[in-house]
């Protein structure tokens, strides 16, 4: 019998609540590990995740065996679960609705690798929001403002 292969590779972009600077430098790269943890723990490819401390970049192989939509909610709820009992944050942790999914192509994960890596180097020069914006008009992906993360600039 015939088997069924593909491997499909996704940067997913998502936002903490509210646009708040709450991903602290002391444990967020613990935060990082433990996502990309959830995402092993589906049966995925973890290739890369890291970020700032308002956005985290989250980029996968993404098997046909779980839709782009149900990761992203189990990365999100485990590990806003997991900061809260940490008791990282005064008060409640969490994510802000919605999230960014890009796709990209195998001879393209090398140059995402390297982008995701040099978050901070990046956002020294340019904001979440232009990066995100930017992102939306690269993949052509119709968007209202309105509907967007919540901008703190």
């Amino acid at each position: 019998m015939a088997g069924t292969f593909s491997q499909i590779y996704i940067q997913y972009v998502f936002a903490v609540k509210g646009r708040e600077n709450l991903l602290q430098n002391e444990w967020k790269e613990v935060v990082f590990k433990y996502i990309a943890g959830i995402v092993k723990g589906k049966n995925q490819k973890s290739i890369i995740v890291n970020g700032n401390s308002d956005h985290v970049h989250v980029f996968v192989g993404l098997k046909p065996s779980i839709k782009i939509s149900d990761l992203v909610r189990d990365i999100k709820n485990n590990s806003s679960n997991f900061i809260n009992e940490q008791k990282w944050v005064d008060g409640h942790f969490s994510w802000q609705e919605g999230y960014g999914a890009f796709s990209y192509s195998h001879s393209q994960i090398e140059n995402v690798y390297k982008y995701i890596l040099n978050q901070e180097t990046h956002h020294k020069k340019q904001t979440f929001r232009h990066e995100y914006l930017e992102l939306l008009r690269k993949f052509e992906i119709d968007y209202n403002e309105k509907f967007l993360f919540d901008w703190l600039e």
